[in-house]
């Protein structure tokens, strides 16, 4: 893992966060912040970053939307069987795996937690299926706490613009924890997301209309639009 010398300022950062706040202005979040802004609720924001995992933005809200009209607290939840979890979120990647992550993640928050989400981040990477991307969104998202989400695209486009070299996300989290200014640890997962989902994609990025093209290294970026 290395930071690059530029990354330890923030005025790269102020810039970065700042044309993507321009470019973004007229764009929807992503579901998952969605789900957030619209009911503030850690269990909802929870379910949903489970559902979203490998799948497309509007999938997931279409999946999460279904599964809470039919329950949307843990004792709601943990009382469906993994069935009908699974019909109401058919569409999501690998549905018939989350919904049984998702009924032992409710059964747990309504047995061990009291129906309460824990706000800890040890805590809520013992439960099956949550990883640190999971866990920093809901304490992002769903508490207002302080965290770094870094899921691929956060991941990729801070190392192809060259801020950072490393090898996975968790890394990434890491060096940003060093050099990011704590006032965009939690947007620059909303706004990379954005981002990577309508320009900076994997592969052939549009970096001819990237307004981050000033800035960015394009490091790995083998062919592009």
């Amino acid at each position: 893992m290395s930071i690059s010398r530029r990354a330890r300022d923030r005025g790269p950062w102020d810039r970065l966060m700042l044309a993507l706040s321009r470019y973004l202005a007229a764009c929807d979040p992503p579901a998952v912040t969605r789900e957030a802004e619209a009911h503030r609720d850690p269990f909802r924001v929870l379910v949903a970053t489970v559902i979203s995992l490998r799948t497309k933005d509007d999938v997931t809200g279409a999946a999460a939307g279904r599964l809470f009209r039919i329950a949307d607290t843990p004792a709601a939840l943990a009382a469906l069987d993994d069935g009908a979890i699974a019909r109401a979120i058919r569409g999501a990647n690998f549905y018939p795996t989350k919904a049984r992550r998702i009924r032992e993640i409710a059964n747990r928050i309504a047995g061990e937690f009291g129906g309460e989400v824990p706000r800890d981040l040890d805590t809520l990477l013992s439960f099956d299926g949550v990883g640190r991307k999971t866990a920093n969104l809901v304490l992002t998202e769903g508490f207002d706490l302080p965290g770094i989400c870094v899921d691929t695209h956060v991941h990729r486009i801070v190392n192809r613009i060259g801020l950072v070299a490393t090898r996975n996300p968790a890394e990434t989290e890491f060096a940003l924890r060093e050099v990011l200014p704590r006032e965009y640890w939690k947007p620059i997962n909303t706004r990379l997301v954005s981002f990577g989902q309508r320009l900076c994609r994997p592969q052939s990025p549009h970096c001819s209309v990237c307004p981050l093209a000033t800035m960015c290294g394009r490091v790995g970026v083998a062919r592009s639009r």
